[in-house]
């Protein structure tokens, strides 16, 4: 298979069941958003200014990850979870902020392929002109059903 045996089926378990308490995806989150009563969670855009202005996910708060540690304390409610993003699969921002979330005492999860995700699933988005939605990318976002996710 590889040079690297795989794990065990129970090592593998152990190994699955854990990275699902600290990853979610861009569908689990918009479920949870439009969810009533609200999502049990604080959604945290840890990127640039410029970047929250091109376009970020409604709802949520914006504390780029460097302002973390100055700002968390008086933004942030240790006793509620928070999902952090960044740009994209190709970024590590969401797991610097999470960590920095993490070292202050705070539950924190990170939504695996941050706001290029939500873009691409087709899921509207706030700019700084105003409300926008892409049509989704069907490499991503596949007729319903189909994924069996």
């Amino acid at each position: 298979m590889t040079t690297t045996a795989p794990a065990t089926p129970t090592e593998a378990a152990a190994h699955f069941r854990a990275s699902l308490r600290f990853h979610t995806d861009v569908a689990d989150v918009a479920a949870a958003l439009a969810a009533p009563g609200g999502p049990g969670f604080v959604l945290l855009d840890s990127r640039s200014a410029h970047a929250w202005d091109q376009g970020h996910i409604p709802g949520a708060v914006h504390l780029p990850t460097a302002l973390i540690p100055e700002r968390a304390p008086g933004l942030l409610d240790r006793s509620v979870p928070v999902v952090t993003y960044c740009w994209g699969p190709g970024c590590d921002g969401a797991t610097r902020a999470a960590l920095a979330l993490a070292e202050l005492g705070h539950q924190v999860k990170e939504m695996l392929g941050g706001f290029e995700y939500w873009a691409r699933e087709g899921f509207a988005y706030d700019t700084w002109q105003g409300p926008e939605r892409r049509d989704p990318d069907p490499l991503v976002a596949p007729v319903a059903g189909a994924c069996g996710c």
